[in-house]
């Protein structure tokens, strides 16, 4: 059997190409950004809505994170967190220069005689709205830092469960029995669920 032309070569471990990376390997580094990209783009473009803008606040995480690639120290999360943490501050600068405007689309305003769907009745629907986001908090606050921190990635970010235990350190059957657990306890804090 003949052998193929390019041998298959297994990924390094993360850590090892953080080793590379810090020491001026920029192969070491192009693979890291590789790996993370698409968790990096993920998480802003959740954000910002915007692709153009997520892609171009993408690149700038990975141009800070090989600048300060040196700074970089493992503290029990993985190099994603710590991307993670580039782009939040990137999208919080973004969003303190004002540059993006955030709008959330309306729909046609209808005769006032109808049958509700104009202006009258987008009135109720965003009291709906702050109701529905003011108990989606207080649950929340039944759980524990990690547990939330879990949530919050798997749904307000979006990220797959391979993701978010790339990003959390864990496993991902950690994260699906976290995710799990995590649910079961906000389902029973609002009384949907007996214990």
């Amino acid at each position: 059997m003949p052998l193929p032309a390019h041998p298959i070569v297994q990924p390094a471990p993360e850590p090892e190409l953080v080793t590379r990376a810090r020491a001026g390997d920029r192969e070491a580094f192009a693979a890291l950004y590789h790996q993370h990209y698409r968790i990096v783009y993920g998480f802003l473009l959740v954000r910002t809505r915007n692709r153009h803008l997520a892609e171009d606040l993408t690149q700038e995480a990975f141009v800070r994170a090989l600048r300060r690639i040196d700074g970089f120290t493992w503290q029990g999360t993985a190099f994603a967190g710590w991307l993670t943490t580039i782009a939040k501050n990137l999208w919080l600068d973004e969003l303190g220069r004002g540059r993006t405007r955030w709008e959330t689309p309306v729909g046609e305003f209808d005769d006032p005689r109808g049958t509700g769907t104009g202006a009258e009745g987008l009135v109720p629907r965003e009291l709906e709205a702050v109701e529905a986001q003011e108990t989606v908090r207080c649950a929340l606050d039944v759980l524990s830092a990690r547990q939330r921190h879990c949530v919050e990635l798997r749904y307000l970010d979006e990220l797959t469960p391979q993701e978010t235990a790339l990003v959390m350190g864990q496993t991902v059957g950690a994260v699906r029995t976290l995710t799990y657990r995590s649910l079961r306890k906000l389902r029973w804090s609002i009384g949907a669920v007996s214990v």
